[in-house]
């Protein structure tokens, strides 16, 4: 995490302290991972909302590479992912969800594409994941791909709305065999460097991703930063350059 401030790597660790802390409390488990969500209201939201994480405003692109990473020597090869938040929807399991292009390529070559399915719930703020369609470089289906209300298939929380708990689990993928995602909040207080010369994004947070058809046990994670109005702004060594809201 090289890009992140200094003191923002001590806030992130006093917050993993914290949250050992809260795993020690009595009821508390902090093994288990909440895996089935509903909306009150009933209604979702596909553009805009209230979610300051996960924000869904058509037109939005950003653009994160490991440059800085093989720069150091660190990583072999450039890799590049342009997320672009497309003006079109996709009705999923009865909601019309909006249709989040993720472009990867390495080393200047494309290897997969994939269109992510959101919605927001109206009220709660939550960012529901309704699922994705991927294909690789040469426009072939890969099997990672799901839909709610599919073969088991249902929606997860890619990002809760309302306060960022530290401590909280939740399953973003809900697909059986397929995808099992999960995320847990592990900080907060963080900043990261505008990329657009802007004033540094402030209060963000640290999300640890894991993969539970993978690694059951969560021993492997990736980590995530996401930032207030922005969105993801790095994954792993993955950092964002750019950024047209």
């Amino acid at each position: 995490m090289n890009m992140l401030q200094t003191h923002s790597l001590a806030v992130a660790a006093i917050s993993v302290v914290s949250l050992s802390a809260l795993a020690s409390l009595p009821g508390h488990d902090k093994r288990e991972f909440t895996d089935e969500f509903s909306c009150p209201s009933g209604a979702y939201i596909n553009s805009g909302g209230v979610n300051q994480y996960f924000p869904l405003n058509v037109g939005t692109v950003a653009y994160l590479n490991n440059q800085a990473c093989v720069d150091e020597g660190e990583c072999d090869e450039l890799e590049e992912v342009t997320i672009t938040v497309t003006p079109n929807t996709e009705l999923v399991d009865g909601v019309l969800a909006r249709v989040v292009e993720e472009l990867e390529l390495e080393g200047g070559e494309v290897v997969e594409t994939s269109l992510n399915y959101y919605a927001e719930c109206d009220g709660t703020g939550d960012v529901f994941y309704f699922g994705e369609t991927v294909v690789d470089g040469d426009n072939n289906p890969l099997p990672d791909g799901w839909l709610a209300g599919e073969n088991g298939a249902r929606a997860g929380i890619i990002m809760p709305g309302g306060s960022f708990l530290l401590g909280a689990r939740y399953f973003q993928e809900v697909a059986p065999g397929v995808a099992l995602d999960r995320g847990e909040h592990v900080g907060m207080g963080l900043s990261f460097p505008n990329p657009n010369d802007g004033p540094d994004f402030e209060n963000c947070v640290l999300v640890s991703d894991t993969n539970f058809l993978s690694d059951p046990k969560g021993k492997e994670s990736d980590e995530k930063v996401y930032c207030p109005g922005v969105g993801l702004v790095m994954d792993e060594e993955l950092e964002l350059v750019t950024f047209s809201p």
